[in-house]
């Protein structure tokens, strides 16, 4: 039994080594939200029987949890670079298919060849709406609207876009060479009731689940939200001198359990070669 019990402590050390090497791994990846595995003891024993009397029978993985803790911003000076202050979520929408909605930290964002703002993996930033005078005139999913950049002052092609910027509260506006400018949107923040049920697909994007909840989405600044930093990324939330330490005594327990594994198995060859 002993051998199985340290069979389970190796899996889980295996586990464990594995989840603190991705998140070394991505110290150097926006936008990224470092994991820990959490484990329970396993413990069989029916109902008759005492527990007084039963030991353990190992461990087992119980759940990976995504730690949504704030990262560093880092200062990148262009416009489109965007960073969260706070807890909110940026919202994307790809461009074909089903046109996926994931939520991400990553705002490094360009503009493609059709003035839409897009990530890394091609999708599309989401605004929401507002009037003439900034004020958002909706706030759900369904009111949101890709960010597109105008290369021309409305009603008058001669004009060209001078540059785009972005405040705190996410209000994007287009500044053109005659002086004027246009309110193009603000940008969209979403939140969760659980964060840690939001499912990891990639590319530090998330979908929203069952356990996280459907997406609340709102202006920067409100609530938890956050402001936005334009000109700024956010680095991943890893902390490689304490994740170096992790990885030590994931190490050490995954050696504690080989070596009790070798025990059991020299006491078994003891057993069957008594003659």
């Amino acid at each position: 039994m002993s051998f199985y019990t340290s069979l389970s402590g190796l899996k889980s050390a295996q586990t464990d080594l594995g989840v603190i090497s991705n998140n070394v791994a991505n110290a150097n990846s926006y936008g990224f939200k470092k994991s820990r595995a959490l484990f329970s003891d396993v413990l069989s024993a029916s109902p008759t029987q005492s527990s007084k009397t039963r030991i353990g029978q190992g461990t087992r993985l119980n759940v990976v949890l995504q730690q949504f803790t704030q990262g560093a911003l880092e200062s990148t000076d262009k416009a489109t670079d965007l960073a969260i202050a706070g807890e909110g979520f940026f919202v994307t929408k790809s461009l074909s298919g089903r046109q996926e909605v994931t939520f991400t930290r990553n705002g490094a964002f360009e503009i493609n060849n059709n003035g839409q703002v897009v990530d890394q993996r091609g999708s599309v930033l989401q605004l929401l709406p507002v009037d003439a005078n900034g004020e958002v005139t909706g706030t759900t999913l369904a009111d949101a609207i890709p960010f597109e950049v105008p290369a021309n002052a409305p009603g008058n092609p001669a004009i060209p876009l001078v540059n785009v910027t972005i405040n705190a509260e996410g209000l994007v506006t287009a500044a053109f060479a005659d002086g004027s400018f246009e309110l193009v949107g603000s940008v969209a923040l979403a939140s969760f009731t659980a964060q840690s049920g939001l499912r990891p697909i990639g590319d530090s994007h998330f979908q929203s689940s069952g356990d996280s909840g459907e997406a609340l989405v709102n202006v920067a600044t409100t609530g938890s939200l956050g402001a936005i930093r334009s000109g700024a990324l956010e680095r991943a939330n890893v902390d490689v001198t304490e994740e170096l330490v992790a990885l030590i005594s994931a190490q050490r327990n995954f050696q504690a359990n080989a070596k009790a594994i070798e025990t059991a198995s020299n006491m078994t060859q003891t057993i069957v070669s008594i003659r």
